[in-house]
This record gives C-alpha cells, sequence and structure tokens, in this order.
C-alpha cells in the first residue's frame, strides 16, 4: 500500500526506485547470440526481451500476469466546450468496462491480462484549470495512491489505460508546459472536435498554463494542476511498477502526457516502460519523441482505454517466447557456421 503523504515523500519513492538488473540482462544478451537464428534476424524483438530479462531480473523470463488498468475521471475544463461529448459518458463507459464490452476488454482478454476498472470521483470532476489548479494536493495525492494501490505486485506486466472526456485537452495542457512550443502545436481533434473546437481547445491550453505558470519547470506540479485524476492515477501506478520492476507498455497521447510528468520530475523514471503505439492524435508522435521512445505499432488507432498498450502486449509475448523457449545451437545440434 503507498506510504507517502506529501508530494515530497512520493518523489522520493520514485527516486529510490530500484534499476533493472545489469547480470540478468548481460546473462539474456549472451542467451540471444547463441539462439537458432542468424544475428538480429528477430529485430526489435530481440531487444525487447533483453529489456524484459533485465527488468524481471531473469535471463530466460517467462511473462506471466499481464495486468490492465483503466482509470477514469471527470474534468471542469470541458466546461469550456472542448469535447464533442458531453461528461456523462465517463460513467457511461466505465459501466461499459465493468460489463466487458469495451474494445479493452476484448484485448485483454485476447492477451490473458487481467483488467480492472477504477473510477475516481466522477461525481467530482476536477476544478477547470483556466481558473486554477485542477487538483490540490490531497487530491492529488489521493489520485495518485490509487494508481498505486491498484497495480497486482505479482504482475509481470503493466498497461494502463484512461477514459475521462476532455482529457485530451488536458493531456496537451500537460505536454505543452512540459516542452512548450505553441498550444497548437498539442491540441488534436480527441473525441472529433471540428476546426474551431481545435481553436478553442488551443485557447484553453493557453489560459491553463497563463494561470498555472508557478507550476512549470516541475513534472508533478504540472500534472496536479493541468491534468486530471485518471492522469495522476496512471503516473501512480506506473511509479509502483517502477517500484516492483514491473515492466511497463504505455498507451496514447494521454497516457504518455502522465508519463512524461514522472521522467520530468526524475529522470530515467520510465526506463522500465516502452510505447506501445503511435496514435493518430496528432502531437502523440512529438512527444514519444521527446519520451525517447519508438513505439512497437502504428495502427492509426486514437481510442484510449489502454487498447493499443493492450495489443502490444501481444507482440511482447513474442518477443519473450522466442528468446526464452526456441533452443541454442548447441541444444539443437545445429552448425552455427
Amino acid at each position: 500500500m503507498s506510504d507517502f503523504k506529501t508530494l515530497g515523500q512520493f518523489r522520493e519513492q520514485l527516486q529510490k526506485a530500484p534499476r533493472a538488473d545489469d547480470s540478468a540482462r548481460s546473462a539474456a544478451k549472451v542467451r540471444n547470440v547463441q539462439l537458432t537464428k542468424p544475428p538480429g534476424a528477430l529485430g526489435r524483438l530481440e531487444e525487447l526481451a533483453i529489456w524484459y530479462a533485465g527488468w524481471r531480473g531473469q535471463a530466460r523470463p517467462r511473462l506471466e500476469r499481464p495486468q490492465v488498468i483503466v482509470f477514469a475521471g471527470n474534468h471542469g475544463v470541458t466546461a469550456q466546450g472542448v469535447s464533442a461529448f458531453p461528461a456523462d459518458v465517463t460513467e457511461q463507459m466505465v459501466l461499459n468496462f465493468q460489463a466487458g464490452g469495451a474494445a479493452i476488454n476484448q484485448l485483454a482478454q485476447v492477451f490473458g491480462a487481467q483488467m480492472d476498472v477504477y473510477a475516481l470521483a466522477l461525481d467530482r470532476p476536477t476544478a477547470d484549470f483556466t481558473a486554477g489548479p485542477a487538483m490540490d494536493e490531497a487530491e492529488f495525492l489521493h489520485a495518485i495512491a490509487t494508481g498505486w494501490d491498484a497495480v497486482d505486485a505479482q504482475a509481470g506486466l503493466l498497461a494502463t489505460g484512461e477514459m475521462g472526456i476532455g482529457n485530451t485537452t488536458s493531456a496537451a495542457a500537460v505536454a505543452c508546459a512540459l516542452f512548450g512550443g505553441n498550444a497548437e502545436d498539442w491540441v488534436g481533434r480527441g473525441t472529433g472536435v471540428d476546426d474551431a473546437g481545435l481553436v478553442l481547445k488551443a485557447k484553453v491550453v493557453r489560459d491553463g498554463l497563463s494561470r498555472n505558470s508557478n507550476a512549470l519547470g516541475d513534472g508533478l506540479e504540472i500534472l496536479r494542476c493541468l491534468g486530471g485524476r485518471e492522469l495522476a492515477a496512471m503516473a501512480g501506478a506506473m511509479a509502483r511498477a517502477r517500484v516492483e520492476r514491473i515492466p511497463v507498455i504505455l498507451d496514447g497521447f494521454i497516457c504518455c502526457a502522465a508519463a512524461a510528468c514522472l521522467d520530468r520530475a526524475v529522470p530515467g523514471a520510465l526506463d522500465h516502460a516502452v510505447a506501445g503505439h503511435r496514435s493518430a492524435e496528432a502531437a502523440h508522435g512529438k512527444l514519444l519523441e521527446k519520451l525517447g521512445k519508438e513505439p512497437l505499432l502504428q495502427l492509426d488507432m486514437r481510442l484510449g482505454e489502454g487498447s493499443g498498450a493492450a495489443l502490444a502486449i501481444g507482440v511482447l509475448q513474442g518477443a519473450i517466447a522466442c528468446h526464452s523457449g526456441m533452443a541454442t545451437f548447441a541444444e539443437a545440434g545445429v552448425s552455427e557456421g
């Protein structure tokens, strides 16, 4: 269970988090060159398996108990008209997740992942960040702790997803605050807003950054002031995964905006994470470049929910199956040439 009472204590937990096991990583590299294939023939699958081995501390790992967690929250900034859908849709989709009817349910099931859903105070949207911070410190810490405590410490992999009408605007504001540039560089169509909607979203982002300028320069404060409860919960879950040395697959723009706050708060905080996909949300590719993450998939998805990350579980499963299940040249009696 979470035992931090302040943002400083949470930051300290992240700073003290363990690194990958270098000996396991080295042993996995040695095994990789002995497998019955030409060197590098499996491309990025080889890198993925070695990366995973290092974080799990096993030269010949198995991927067991993958977990997908979807967090849902409502945003006060929707009062500015930034979404094509009303805030009621957040709760309706949570019910759909719980009934097993969403895309993420199907993908989690296909890849054998445990799926959990957390709705965070949907009856109390965050404050409108154009008027002040989205959350006070207590609210923010509660959301982080919800994510932290949602992680199964025995999981072999974590993917986080989200649902929250208005959260592409929140993510754009977070990204702009973290990395600079114009608001127009970071806003996208989200749920399907028109050109006028894009102009409005950019104005809302500018207003939010102006009103919360004191948060700039601190990743966690940016997340508190411009994010949402579901973004904070995803960050808390990813931080817990780092402490437990559970590898993470990142989802789309909103998930990566939350993750970027951790990365800017504590450099290296995302070393245990890979990018599952590049979404069709315009700024996601730019955000991945800032994070130094090359996506595993690019399928023009923009659903959220953790769907792109869940689909990428299959890629990682394939990488680990090949690495740990293939015979070596010696075992197979095959000449190395």
